[in-house]
């Protein structure tokens, strides 16, 4: 996903791309880790793949786009309200004292503001706006998430996300949730609603990781004016 939102703000030209941070990948040049055939790989010129997150600062970065892991995530948000830094954050597997913790980091007093998504494909939340409205209607609700064999964690942040919409649309439990990691997916979810005689099922489906970029985009462009 980073070397995804790497290419992405390397392709749009009102953005530039001014630092990136991977403690596995420092050192290397980041048009290598890129790929030298890759578009946009050869905007970057000399740009290194810096360690932490200190780079962003000495780069001058207006904002920072995490899709990293919760336990690296919880540092770099502090890092990024701490320095004045906005950020877009990709990252799933936060606790509901995470996200408070996050919410007083980037208070009234935090020039820097944070917006964290479960997930930025506009598919996606147009599939978890549909489950929410059918929610209240159907006695049964079942929800199947099916990503990639490395994603950590389970389930995945699309699906809590979705679970507790509908909750708070029927007025009840939220509806359980079945995860399934395998090679050869990226990332798709199933919502699954019975009722007497029938069912209505709403799915998504990812094929590459270029669907989340145009919503990765507009937040980093209008992250400043938001609340």
């Amino acid at each position: 996903m980073g070397a995804t939102v790497c290419r992405a703000v390397l392709a749009a030209s009102d953005l530039e791309l001014v630092a990136a941070v991977d403690p596995g990948r420092a050192g290397e040049q980041l048009r290598n880790v890129l790929g030298g055939g890759t578009a946009g790989a050869a905007g970057v010129g000399d740009l290194e793949v810096a360690e932490d997150a200190d780079a962003l600062g000495r780069a001058g970065a207006d904002v920072a786009v995490d899709f990293t892991v919760a336990s690296a995530a919880r540092g770099n948000l502090r890092w990024c309200a701490e320095h004045s830094v906005h950020a877009v954050v990709g990252t799933t597997g936060f606790s509901a004292e995470d996200v408070a913790s996050f919410s007083e980091l980037f208070g009234e007093s935090c020039a820097a503001n944070a917006l964290i998504a479960a997930n930025f494909s506009v598919g996606a939340a147009l599939m978890m706006r549909c489950a929410e409205l059918c929610a209240p209607y159907f006695e049964g609700i079942e929800i199947i998430e099916l990503h990639h064999d490395r994603k950590l964690d389970a389930p995945s942040g699309t699906a809590l996300r979705t679970a507790e919409l509908m909750a708070a649309a029927s007025g009840g439990p939220p509806p359980p949730i079945h995860s399934v990691r395998l090679p050869g997916l990226v990332a798709n979810q199933e919502v699954i609603l019975g009722d007497l005689a029938q069912t209505l099922t709403i799915r998504h489906d990812t094929i590459g990781r270029e669907s989340f970029m145009p919503g990765v985009l507009l937040a980093i462009r209008g992250l400043a004016s938001l609340p």
